[in-house]
């Protein structure tokens, strides 16, 4: 606070406490409100205590002095403004009921800190500076007399702005930044990489200075003033005051001010639109069609837009084919839902056009997702979009950590989407710049798949044990089975998962609605493929497959560890043990899925010396190329040695080995040392392996088919010759036909054809 500054309150009371008797309460409490106003601010002959301003309530002029906070929450739900927004970063309950205050500011939390980052802000405080400046004349030039050290040109709202602007665009994902002071807040930006360290200490030392001189302003005259003196003896009076000659004095004062107004005015105003390249008659109508869309629909977004399409433009002209880039970005546009926030977040960092548009000229799939989930972009601003990968261990607590902060299970569901895309969307990035090849990206994507498994299990099981009581017996374990055990997913991959639990001899579980153990862990399974699946506002975080279950579809969508084992042991089909050869534990009790895990070590061995493992492959592999023929010349996945039918290689070498081991590379090398595979065939089937998992990884990050030479663009076609090392298409086409040919050959020569 200043030498002589008034109070600002905001009186609520909460009518869930009264009933039928709201009314009354709230006639009551705008009683109590204004009296206590008085006994603040009336001026007696002891003077006054303070200055009491009631005006930051929700709609001033037409509310009580007090009113419940539902009508507060449901005004700043549906109206509320930036500014508001603003006000309420300093917020704290002060008087009354303090835990219903923090009950209050609690509810608040979403109006005030946006999920996403909020560059929209940052027009929003422009607009608010412009409106004070020219509502309080304050546009003149600036001069020390009469100078307005609070709300004038470079004086301390510019400030308080520039910090809290900044706070309103991070602090929604990052809570270190929603400090309620404003030289904490730019300790905290700093700390944060949100502004230069150098810049935070400046406007700190700016910030005292002004708020000293404002104190020593309010004490001469002992009123709430902000103005310098409007006479040069008044400004020398001001000067002796703060122990300086009124020349340094002045020079000093003006100097900081223009620094002030230097490192804040380039934050806010924005820049004026640049003139845009020539354009084609085919592109002047495409560029044209974009006031139709969706995003552009408001004035605000129109505004924003008319800067940033100039840059959009001159950025496109240097894409390989701009025509090309120009139509994905045209997609690009046309399925945002709205434009404010992310035209913001453009005109705000220019880096990010350079990537839609890489986006959009390589990967027009990838252009589309990102129209849909545009949030993920906010993840490139945090700082660490291009660092190192962080590991499983790192993206469980991030995903934990983002459900952690939300109370209700739909919220923590959202909350895992959120971070689940944005990471997604990094892994993609990398991948289409070259950081990672399809190698480490695949693995990435399992270590998220992953990382998702695991937060989200317990979360799911706290759930549903809140209605229906704890898990029955040991619990359960979730075992990722196909590419998510071996640890290697693509970019359009779904899951394949199995659910085990152990409550042998336990009937059903205690809780407010008990369930048998079979229906409890049946249920609990349906949750659980429910969080992961259901379509929410941030959409779904992966599709499932449960197909590898015991019985596959007949069998139940939970299967006990006895029922399991049997099964296993007497009644699995061959295919059923090659699956096994790529199970992995991802989640549940620890003690369990050892047991499990255990349990495959030893059955594998067994199973492998069994009859009929070569005669029951060849069977499997006639009847898949029979119903998934290869589609095209690039097909990676299905057709004779391609993918599906070199992983069935693989987990056949697996299990003829007893191989623990789930990766291809891996199996097909426990068949080399098993004598299975020579040396030579082994080889073979690598290469094929490589280069096929190359192309597959980046056709599912381009297109959500398969792809034939003739049907890319440049840019996608340059990405999958860089990532598959050829020079051309032709080269790429003669290449896959002779790996595959060998491959092909060398697998029929260890399963045979079928019957």
């Amino acid at each position: 606070m200043n030498y002589s500054s008034d109070i600002d309150l905001v009186c609520l009371f909460d009518e869930t406490r009264y009933g039928a008797d709201a009314g009354e309460a709230r006639a009551a409490f705008i009683r109590v409100t204004r009296k206590m106003a008085a006994l603040l601010s009336d001026l007696t002959a002891g003077g006054y205590v303070f200055r009491t301003d009631l005006r930051l309530r929700p709609d001033a002029a037409v509310t009580p002095v007090c009113l419940s906070m539902a009508a507060a929450e449901s005004y700043y739900e549906s109206v509320g403004r930036t500014w508001e927004r603003a006000a309420y970063i300093k917020a704290r309950p002060c008087g009354g009921d303090l835990a219903a205050g923090e009950r209050f500011l609690k509810v608040l939390v979403p109006f005030v800190w946006r999920k996403h980052l909020d560059y929209a802000a940052i027009q929003d405080a422009h607009d608010m500076r412009l409106r004070i400046r020219e509502h309080r004349q304050l546009n003149r030039p600036l001069t020390v007399e009469g100078h307005n050290m609070k709300l004038g040109q470079g004086g301390i709202r510019e400030i308080e702005f520039f910090t809290q602007t900044r706070q309103l665009i991070a602090g929604g994902r990052d809570p270190d930044l929603r400090d309620r002071t404003t030289v904490g807040g730019l300790a905290a930006l700093a700390a944060k990489g949100w502004i230069p360290a150098d810049v935070a200490a400046e406007l700190t030392a700016l910030y005292r200075a002004h708020r000293e001189v404002e104190h020593r302003l309010q004490m001469v005259g002992d009123a709430q003033t902000h103005d310098m003196p409007v006479t040069a003896e008044g400004v020398a009076r001001i000067a002796c005051f703060c122990g300086e000659e009124e020349g340094a004095f002045r020079a000093g004062l003006l100097d900081r001010l223009a620094r002030v107004d230097r490192l804040t005015e380039g934050f806010f105003a924005p820049g004026q639109a640049e003139e845009g390249p020539e354009l084609s008659d085919h592109a002047r109508g495409i560029v044209e069609g974009w006031s139709q869309y969706p995003a552009l629909r408001s004035e605000r977004a129109q505004a924003i837009f008319r800067r940033l399409r100039p840059v959009l433009l001159k950025r496109l002209m240097r894409a390989a084919n701009p025509d090309e880039a120009l139509v994905a970005l045209d997609g690009f546009l046309a399925g945002l839902p709205a434009g404010v926030q992310l035209f913001s977040l453009f005109e705000a960092n220019p880096a990010l056009v350079d990537l839609i548009i890489d986006i959009a000229g390589t990967s027009p799939a990838l252009a589309r997702y990102l129209s849909r989930n545009a949030d993920v972009l906010d993840g490139v601003i945090g700082g660490s979009f291009f660092a190192p990968w962080p590991g499983v261990g790192p993206l469980v607590e991030a995903v934990a950590r983002a459900m952690e902060a939300e109370g209700d299970y739909e919220k923590k569901l959202g909350a895992a989407r959120r971070v689940m895309k944005e990471w997604h969307f990094r892994v993609g990035v990398h991948h289409l710049r070259g950081l990672v090849d399809a190698f480490e990206a695949a693995k990435h994507y399992a270590d998220l798949a992953e990382a998702v498994i695991v937060a989200l299990w317990p979360v799911v099981a706290a759930e549903f044990a809140r209605k229906h009581g704890a898990m029955p017996g040991r619990g359960a374990v979730v075992l990722g089975m196909g590419s998510l055990g071996a640890a290697r997913l693509n970019a359009g991959s779904d899951l394949d998962l199995i659910v085990i639990y152990d409550a042998d001899g336990v009937e059903g579980s205690e809780g407010p609605r008990p369930l048998a153990t079979r229906a409890y862990y049946a249920r609990l399974t349906q949750a659980f493929v429910t969080a992961l699946t259901a379509q929410m506002p941030e959409g779904r975080l992966y599709e499932v497959d449960m197909r590898l279950r015991p019985s596959g579809r007949q069998g139940p969508v939970a299967t006990s560890l006895q029922s399991f084992t049997s099964y296993q042991q007497g009644e699995a089909w061959t295919w059923e043990h090659l699956a096994l050869t790529r199970a992995r534990v991802l989640a549940g009790a620890a003690d369990l899925g050892a047991e499990v895990e255990a349990f495959r070590r030893e059955l594998l061995p067994v199973k492998g010396q069994g009859a009929g493992v070569r005669g029951d492959v060849a069977e499997m592999r006639a009847r898949l190329q029979a119903a998934k023929p290869a589609r095209g010349v690039w097909e990676a996945k299905n057709g004779p040695g391609r993918l599906m039918d070199i992983e069935l290689m693989a987990q056949m070498a697996a299990l003829l080995t007893g191989s623990p081991a789930r990766g291809v590379e891996r199996q097909i090398e426990a068949g080399r040392k098993g004598a299975i595979l020579s040396d030579s065939d082994a080889q073979v089937l690598l290469d094929a392996y490589r280069l096929l998992w190359r192309l597959q990884a980046g056709t599912r990050l381009i297109t959500d088919g398969v792809v034939e030479p003739g049907s890319l663009g440049e840019g996608a076609c340059a990405f999958l010759l860089r990532e598959t090392g050829q020079p051309g298409a032709d080269a790429l086409s003669g290449r896959l036909e002779s790996v595959t040919g060998l491959a092909d050959a060398v697998i029929a020569a260890h399963v045979g054809q079928g019957e």
